[in-house]
Parts: structure tokens; sequence; C-alpha cells
């Protein structure tokens, strides 16, 4: 299932804000949180430039938010050192991916930003 073109163009809009808030501006040469929608899920990325080549770049996975079809719900994901994905206990599904956003950002058990 993908997410209809509104709801697409929200959460572009609402993530987008998230990454650049996430990083000063001053560190964007070092450092950025990126996300990409693909089908029914939202990654979150943070990346980083290649210690010997500046001009590539590496992503580690943050977060992922997967929106069930039927309950029309999103579930919150971390990823441990294997970047396997695990059901983020921390907080219940929401309808709002806003509200697990939020999780992200305030991170209570340090899982996404350590």
């Amino acid at each position: 299932m993908t997410l209809s073109e509104f709801e697409q163009k929200r959460i572009e809009k609402l993530f987008s804000g998230f990454c650049r808030e996430r990083v000063p501006p001053h560190l964007h040469d070092q450092i950025r949180i990126e996300f990409r929608i693909k089908g029914n899920e939202v990654t979150l990325y943070e990346s980083r430039p290649h210690y010997l080549d500046k001009s590539t770049w590496y992503s580690t996975p943050i977060a992922r938010f997967k929106k069930d079809p039927k309950t029309e719900s999103w579930q919150l994901y971390c990823a441990d050192r294997n970047d396997k994905w695990h059901s983020y206990k921390g907080c219940p599904p929401a309808l709002d991916i806003g509200k697990l956003l939020a999780q992200v950002k305030s991170d209570p058990t340090g899982i996404f930003w350590g």
C-alpha cells in the first residue's frame, strides 16, 4: 500500500522541517538528518561524510514509521546495531505520525539518538 498524495505531501513537510531543525546550519557539511518514503513506510536516517572521502556520505537508520493499512495507524520502530528493526515499546501506535516523530525527537529512552 502506498500513501495518498495528500498524506505524502504532509509527511514531506513535517519531516523536512524536523530534519532542518535537528542539525544547526553550521554543521550541515558534517551531518544531515534525512528521510525516505517507500510505500507505507517512512525511514529517518543520520548521514555523515566518509572520513576518507568527504564527497561520499553514508547513512545510518534511526527510526522507521510504518502505516498499518487495516487500522490506518502508524507504528514506530527502532534499529539495532545490525540495522534490524524492532517495535519501539515506548509509545503505542498512533493515527498521527507527528506524535511518533515527537517521541523520536524527545527520545526518552536514548534508543534513537544515544
